[in-house]
């Protein structure tokens, strides 16, 4: 199956990031390189981007796609989680923006083989680089009804979380659970009947929660995000996509924590935390797709977009 995977928000990415000629930029979820090659395209014709992904197979499709634009395009495989260290070790010091397009692309999501989704019976994999860390089928099959429970409610956010770690224990004691058929089916019976919502699959906050477990995607954004605010030059913009709300929560906080908002108990007489601003937020509420973009694209509907912008120096 070739690559395919329809970037969100093009036109507020570019609106916000501001790319131009002669600037660096990180995008560090390059997916099938589509947010790269608007980047590159007007940041031409001698801007570069540094693209980052932790799957091998989106590197190659990016590399393809992106191909025209010779040495402006620099590929990374790897997490963004490491892009400070990644950065250094190629000499770079300092960026004009970044982008992180968070979450599972169309072409992971549509490839059974990678077992993101239940939608077809496959092997439970879910992880991003397919050629590192524990696979979903570890976690489900060796984790403790008291783990299973914590990451089904803390990561999915499901408040059956308990009900269906007992299921998988007492499923999984019969014979091993390894696909995503199996694995859907044990969160369907763990769900009473009446509790299930029509607008989405029983399964869907449990298989969320495991992907993001597997591939330790909320703490990769944390170090990402902590990275971001020393790497990027004055003016320089961060745009990062997020889509669910534990995502979001991160991203926006990790930006106010950088506006030089006192982080003082309320009682102090006054303020002796010492906080900079360092960020300038430039969305006061998540940017969402148009209705027109969500017809095209569906998956698009949960995209949130934050933005800010590192401040000058003597702003600081």
């Amino acid at each position: 199956m070739g690559f395919s995977h329809l970037s969100v928000l093009p036109h507020e990415v570019i609106t916000f990031l501001q790319p131009r000629p002669g600037g660096l930029y990180v995008d560090g979820t390059l997916g099938g390189g589509g947010h790269a090659e608007l980047i590159l395209e007007q940041s031409g014709p001698t801007g570069r981007v540094i693209g980052f992904d932790r799957d091998p197979a989106a590197l190659a499709a990016a590399g393809e796609r992106l191909q025209r634009f010779g040495d402006r395009l620099q590929l990374i495989h790897g997490n963004f989680a490491g892009l400070h260290q990644q950065l250094t070790a190629h000499g770079i010091t300092g960026i004009d923006g970044i982008l992180l397009d968070l979450g599972v692309s169309s072409h992971q999501l549509d490839t059974p083989e990678r077992g993101f989704s239940f939608q077809v019976d496959a092997p439970l994999d879910m992880r991003m680089n397919p050629t590192e860390g524990i696979a979903a089928v570890d976690l489900v099959n060796d984790a403790d009804e008291a783990e299973l429970t914590e990451i089904i409610y803390r990561f999915g956010e499901e408040r059956w979380a308990k009900r269906i770690a007992k299921f998988i224990i007492a499923a999984r004691a019969e014979q091993q659970i390894a696909t995503t058929g199996q694995l859907a089916a044990i969160i369907c019976g763990a769900i009473p009947r009446k509790a299930q919502e029509e607008r989405i699959h029983p399964a869907t906050r449990t298989f969320q929660a495991l992907r993001i477990a597997v591939n330790q995607e909320l703490s990769s954004l944390e170090e990402a995000l902590a990275a971001i605010v020393d790497l990027l030059n004055p003016g320089g913009r961060a745009v990062v996509i997020s889509f669910h709300s534990l995502e979001d929560r991160i991203v926006k906080e990790s930006f106010r924590s950088y506006t030089g908002r006192c982080t003082c108990p309320r009682d102090f007489p006054r303020c002796v935390c010492g906080a900079q601003a360092r960020l300038k937020v430039l969305t006061s509420k998540p940017v969402m797709a148009t209705a027109a973009e969500i017809a095209n694209n569906p998956r698009a509907r949960c995209a949130k977009l934050r933005a800010a912008e590192r401040l000058p120096e003597e702003k600081r």
